[in-house]
């Protein structure tokens, strides 16, 4: 849609991007003058009802969070069709920036600086019992100025549930989302730490669920996963505790990870504060990398 053009009550801006079934713009409130973020998710045939779901399930969610580091959700609107929702408007801030995926933090100080802000605000979904369920460098938008904000809640679900589907996205994807089993707090732990680690070495870490989406052999026996290639040996210069922490967070036994993502920001926190202005200016290791969230 150009800009200028009309979407409900609201002008079209700018088109920001493109998804699935849906479509992110940058609008304006004619009235207010208010500029916000619009997805457009349109129905267009039966199974792009999941794309409605998800889209309510991100209403639902950013309603009830409340946090700098996570992007806010104003306003879900309904298009009926002969008492049919055929198309959905969901009204969010507009956040000026750019993916971490696509822009990854080029030094330790600023990738750990962004980082520590992610976990801020996962602690707090997980504080009022959601679960974010596809953590990823790619559902990170990151300002100039370095704020980090969360995006994409439309695969979080209340913690402890049981998916019928897995979702999730092949490169960060944890044990238990590939086996259907209890999504909790310890997901979001075992998402972020393979961001981390992609974010620090420019590598992934081997998974549950296979390039183009098959289960590895004998995926029920989660000992079988590859054990991933320490951080340190990637990257040279890697402090210690945060070698040892992304390690911890990618454990395939969710009693083996941290206990909570607070324990993890602090942790975080703790290894930024030691850096002497070196360390915080040591080149980290990236390479561009496409990840598709997956949703069979």
């Amino acid at each position: 849609m150009k800009p200028g053009k009309q979407i409900g009550n609201y002008k079209v801006l700018a088109e920001l991007g493109t998804g699935a079934a849906s479509k992110l713009y940058a609008v304006q409130d004619p009235k207010s003058k208010q500029v916000w973020a619009l997805k457009r998710v349109v129905k267009k045939n039966p199974k792009d009802q999941r794309f409605l779901d998800q889209t309510e399930r991100e209403a639902e969610v950013g309603s009830k969070v409340n946090h700098p580091n996570v992007r806010k959700v104003y306003k879900l609107i309904r298009v009926k069709k002969l008492l049919k929702t055929v198309e959905m408007h969901l009204l969010m801030e507009l956040v000026d920036g750019i993916s971490a995926e696509l822009h990854p933090a080029p030094t330790l100080g600023r990738m750990l600086h962004i980082w520590t802000q992610v976990a801020d605000g996962l602690a707090h979904m997980h504080q009022i019992g959601w679960v974010h369920a596809d953590m990823k460098p790619h559902n990170i938008i990151v300002t100039e100025s370095d704020v980090a904000k969360i995006i994409d809640l439309g695969q979080s679900c209340r913690v402890g549930t049981i998916k019928e589907r897995i979702q999730g996205t092949p490169d960060y994807i944890a044990p238990e989302q590939v086996h259907r089993r209890a999504i909790t707090p310890a997901t979001d732990i075992y998402n972020f730490g393979a961001s981390v680690y992609w974010s620090l070495t420019g590598k992934h870490i081997p998974t549950a669920l296979a390039r183009g989406n098959s289960l590895i052999s004998g995926a029920q026996d989660d000992h079988l996963i590859e054990r991933p290639v320490p951080p340190v040996e990637l990257v040279p210069g890697t402090p210690e505790l945060l070698n040892a922490l992304i390690l911890q967070c990618v454990e395939v036994d969710v009693n083996k990870r941290p206990d909570s993502m607070a324990d993890i920001r602090d942790t975080l926190a703790e290894i930024l504060e030691g850096l002497s202005e070196s360390e915080r200016d040591m080149p980290v290791q990236q390479r561009s990398a496409s990840a598709n969230s997956t949703s069979g």
